[in-house]
Order: structure tokens, then sequence, then C-alpha cells
């Protein structure tokens, strides 16, 4: 059977957005072999644990909206994109499962800034101050590069037809559609890669092996590989392998909860 993944509906204000975003995501994990199960946000929060105990695995999808400061003890500034309060507590509920019971867990953009605060990081409020344009948005294919730790599990991924070495790290060419980006990284999570124009944290990646147990599949990744999926090999990969790993997951509860 192929492996359920859990997807929110991105977002509870925007219905165009989640016409065109939301179908980039299943796609990407029909095409690598899973069975995309979208988890509303305005359903109970029985119905929701219901779907959300058929699936295997979590993805994390972007959003318009930003992950609500006070979370991470800070107050909003003007710059920062109203918080979506129904698409947070969703995320709660996938995350918190996903980390209760081992399953997969691939964040992207809105995806890896709430996983990070759930984890106990923080996040920047705002980066249009920074050189590079990371808010490029979706019409621009390659909006500058990440410089990718060879040694991560990101790095593993990293095909070397389209990342080439240079300082010791891999130079992908990414996307990027986002005004916010992890500032502390959350409990357990290790930066894999930065934009190495402004040391902005683009992936990050979690989940120690433990004894008689493989280390538990957690990666964020701050820019869009589901609009890449066709252009990137490394995009392609990073699919292949989320839902090889929700192929594979068995019930294994190991985790005590982690509060925001």
């Amino acid at each position: 059977m192929k492996p359920r993944i859990a997807i929110p509906v991105p977002t509870s204000t925007d219905l165009a957005y989640n016409q065109r975003s939301w179908p980039q995501y299943a796609s990407a994990i029909e095409r690598s072999g899973g069975e995309p199960v979208e988890i509303p946000l305005t359903a109970t929060p029985t119905a929701i644990a219901n779907l959300i105990n058929t699936c295997q695995g979590v993805l994390l999808p972007g959003s318009p909206a930003d992950v609500n400061p006070q979370k991470y003890g800070q107050d909003p500034i003007p710059e920062c994109a109203a918080a979506d309060s129904l698409r947070e507590n969703v995320d709660e509920l996938l995350v918190q499962d996903a980390h209760n019971l081992y399953k997969p867990i691939f964040a992207i953009c809105f995806g890896i800034q709430f996983l990070n605060v759930w984890r106990g990081g923080t996040l920047v409020q705002d980066l249009t101050v920074l050189p590079v344009n990371h808010a490029a948005g979706g019409s621009v294919a390659i909006a500058h590069t990440a410089a990718v730790a060879p040694d991560s599990l990101l790095g593993s991924l990293v095909s070397a037809s389209e990342a080439p070495e240079q300082d010791f790290f891999l130079r992908l060419p990414i996307n990027s559609s986002h005004h916010q980006a992890i500032g502390i990284p959350g409990d357990g999570l290790r930066i894999s890669a930065r934009c190495p124009q402004d040391a902005v944290i683009e992936a990050v990646e979690g989940g120690q092996a433990t004894e008689g147990a493989s280390a538990h599949f957690v990666l964020g990744v701050q820019w869009h590989p589901e609009r890449s999926y066709d252009l990137s090999p490394t995009s392609k990969a990073l699919f292949d392998r989320f839902v090889a790993e929700a192929a594979m997951w068995v019930p294994r509860p190991i985790h005590t909860s982690v509060a925001s």
C-alpha cells in the first residue's frame, strides 16, 4: 500500500492560495509514490485526529500567514503578517502525533518555521533589510543558492550535478518565497543549510538515532521543492526519500511532549 501523507490545507483565509498551492504538494507526493491526505482546518479535533491516525507521514506546507510571535516570546512587528490560528492548531496536532509516534516529518517554508517554534526556537520576523531578496516569489525559479553541509541528511540527498562543492559546502540553487526565517533553532534541530550571502538559515534537520533504533526523519527546508520537482533532481530526491521513510514507518513511541 502507498504510504498516506497528511498535508494540512495551507491557510484558512485565502481560498485561491489553497487552490494553487495544495495540489503542488499533493502531486509531488503522488509522483514519489505516496498518497496525499488533505487535513481540513475547520474540522473538529476528533475528526482531525482520526484522519491523522490513518497517515504514516506529515508534510507541513507553506502559508501566507506568519507564526504567532507570542509563541516564541516576541511581540509582532508591523511587517509580521497575521497569524492563522486554525492552521497552527492543526499543525500542532500533526507535529505532536508525528513526534510521539516517530512519523517522518517534512516541513516546507511556513512549515519549517512552525516546526522550529514548536521545538522551542525563535524566528526572525522580517528579512527585507537583507541584501538577498528572500521574498522573490514563485515566478523566480532560482533566487539564490543554499550552502548545504555535505555531511548532513540534506547533503546526502543533494544532486552533485546541480550543486557543486565550494568552500566545503554544496551550493544548491533554490527558489525563495519568504520574508521570515529561523532565528534560534529549536530543540534537537541541526542547521544543515544557510544562504551564503547573509547566513539566513535555509534548512534544519533533527532526530538522533537511539540504541537499537534508526533516527527519526525530520527535515525542514525554507524553499519550495514542490515547485521545482520537474526542474531539480534534489527536489525530487527530497520527496522520494520522505515518502520512502513513510513507507517504512512502524509505530515506535519514544518521545515525551515538547511544548512550544
